[in-house]
């Protein structure tokens, strides 16, 4: 006998939210950042030098296969990233800043993780153990509208992550990953309703995991869902109602079918490294700070989905094997034991975020209303804080008012000097007030909608991002790129026929080939380049590369707002 459900919806809290403000929304949340900025430190940068070094890359198809920075292979062993990235940067029109191709083709691939989490969402809502309690008189939820909502509601707490909001606007193969697990997740969810879209899907996914970087996590993710939906159909019909369209053997024979594929495939290319790293295995750290480190990443990165989704698997305790609980719980589990077990800990935690997402949607039907105007209140004072916070200090640097929040920007940003921009002024002030609105329009209409609880999650989330992309980004930007110090570096040796580096990282590489031009090349004891640049723990093996007699220091160059990322600038002396 199936369990009650604890969901209680009525039809009237199932209406539809309006398609046009959804897809707004959406748009106000991916488009921001796109344009006025340059590739960011650390791995958005590296990562878009590789996509440029193919791009550019004249050595035929076995290049493609082993991209190389200056004889450095990525540290994601990825493929598939940097081939999107290398053919935006081939397909785009010449007027087309290359950094800015790549911004929108992943821009696009966060679209489609959007999508594919709403259609994943929806059809898991339409199972019979998702759906809500059957009233005595009529007037449930229909299953259609029902799903429909909690797809929504799924939607909105994916964009109020927290953690979602540099990553998804990077390019980065984490970004590529997370679209491919939510293409799997999509998958294997509307396969007992969808043939030919659906294995598409799994496809996508299953491969695009393996030649995204993930390949491990992608096999993870297809033999437990196996295992899962094979556990769910030998139960058959005393846990599955008559009209529950479920998994046939040869769905689950799909699901099988992708991930030894994506297996053979990883083999096939030696894409299988284990880099496992417990907590406390590294040298001066202890296994109490790292989990402690990691709890911290975990509350703030997932949030405001984590405590939905503890909720939820508390209220449908008693269903957590059915098909709308287990596959997001596997779905959240797998990237968080990547997690924990990594060094790559935000990248891999997210994965987890549509997971979290789905399970954050099915608390909405079993809330009370006085929980439901709890989170209301609270994320209505969170946002509306950040907001008037990032005004006020958008505030203090065009005027030096408050003199002592000035004071701290100049301290961090060292150097930068603040220009007004129309333009982003009147985006962020149409935010501001879209904002006002949005809390105007939430307390005095539509209450009994079930996505109400998570339209301001979302639509803060949005407008925090928005406002930073616009009043912040010229700080940001100068804060987060190599620019300055390319800059610093130009105004030094102009451009030379060849600049010597021992050591550098490959952000620097990247951004010293993006952003200089410069035709770097590995120091050997042969080379006549008449620059050098080192990195500052280089010095010992600089002096048994070279004769440094041979060369003058001219001096240390740095980001203005890191230390870390010094460049030490010598000069070659002629003879």
């Amino acid at each position: 006998m199936n369990q009650p459900t604890p969901a209680i919806v009525a039809q009237s809290a199932v209406r539809r939210l309006p398609r046009l403000a959804l897809l707004l929304l959406c748009a106000a949340y991916l488009m921001p950042g796109l344009l006025g900025r340059g590739p960011w430190k650390s791995a958005d940068i590296a990562a878009f030098g590789y996509m440029a070094e193919l791009a550019r890359s004249t050595e035929g198809l076995a290049r493609w296969f082993d991209p190389m920075l200056l004889g450095l292979r990525p540290e994601t062993p990825a493929l598939i990233p940097y081939w999107i990235g290398a053919w935006a940067i081939k397909i785009a029109p010449s007027w087309v800043h290359p950094d800015l191709a790549v911004r929108i083709a992943f821009a696009l691939l966060l679209w489609g993780t959007f999508t594919a989490t709403w259609y994943a969402v929806y059809y898991l809502a339409r199972t019979t153990q998702a759906q809500p309690v059957a009233f005595a008189f009529g007037g449930e939820a229909r299953p259609t509208d029902y799903a429909r909502a909690i797809a929504d509601g799924a939607l909105l707490a994916l964009i109020a992550c927290l953690g979602l909001a540099q990553l998804g606007h990077e390019t980065t193969p984490a970004l590529a990953q997370l679209f491919f697990t939510s293409h799997l997740f999509y998958g294997v969810a509307a396969l007992p309703y969808r043939r030919v879209g659906p294995l598409i899907a799994l496809v996508i996914g299953s491969v695009g995991m393996t030649l995204g970087g993930g390949p491990t996590v992608g096999l993870a993710l297809g033999i437990g869902c196996v295992v899962l939906l094979a556990a769910e159909r030998r139960r058959g019909p005393e846990t599955t109602p008559d009209d529950e369209p479920t998994y046939s053997t040869g769905a689950i024979a799909s699901i099988f079918g992708a991930t030894v594929l994506a297996g053979l495939l990883a083999a096939w290319l030696g894409l299988l490294q284990w880099k496992i790293e417990l907590p406390g295995s590294q040298p001066g750290t202890s296994v109490f700070g790292e989990l402690r480190s990691q709890a911290k990443l975990l509350l703030w990165f997932t949030w405001p989905a984590w405590p939905l989704a503890l909720w939820t698997l508390w209220r449908w305790r008693r269903q957590l094997t059915a098909r709308h609980v287990a596959l997001p719980l596997w779905f959240a589990l797998v990237p968080l034991a990547a997690t924990w077990t990594t060094s790559f800990s935000e990248r891999s935690l997210l994965l987890a975020l549509p997971a979290f997402a789905t399970l954050a949607a099915f608390a909405l039907p079993t809330f009370r209303r006085s929980v439901a105007a709890l989170i209301d209140w609270f994320t209505l004072l969170f946002f509306s804080g950040s907001a008037i916070i990032i005004w006020v200090i958008w505030v203090a640097m065009q005027t030096g008012v408050p003199s002592k929040t000035a004071a701290n920007v100049a301290k961090l940003a060292p150097g930068f000097v603040p220009e007004f921009s129309a333009v982003a002024f009147v985006f962020a002030l149409a935010a501001t007030l879209a904002w006002a609105w949005l809390v105007r329009w939430r307390t005095g209409r539509h209450r009994a909608a079930l996505w109400k609880t998570l339209v301001l999650p979302g639509g803060g989330a949005a407008l925090c991002w928005m406002l930073l992309m616009t009043l912040w980004l010229p700080v940001l930007d100068y804060a987060r790129s190599y620019v300055p110090q390319v800059r610093a570096i130009s105004e030094r040796v102009g451009q030379p026929v060849c600049i010597s580096e021992i050591a550098l990282s490959r952000p620097h590489i990247a951004a010293l080939r993006h952003h200089g031009q410069f035709n770097l090349q590995p120091l050997t004891g042969s080379q006549t380049c008449p620059w050098l640049l080192a990195s500052p723990e280089a010095i010992g093996r600089l002096h048994k590369i070279v004769n440094l007699e041979g060369w003058r220091f001219i001096g240390t160059l740095r980001r203005p707002t890191s230390a870390s990322d010094d460049l030490l600038l010598y000069q070659r002396i002629n003879p």
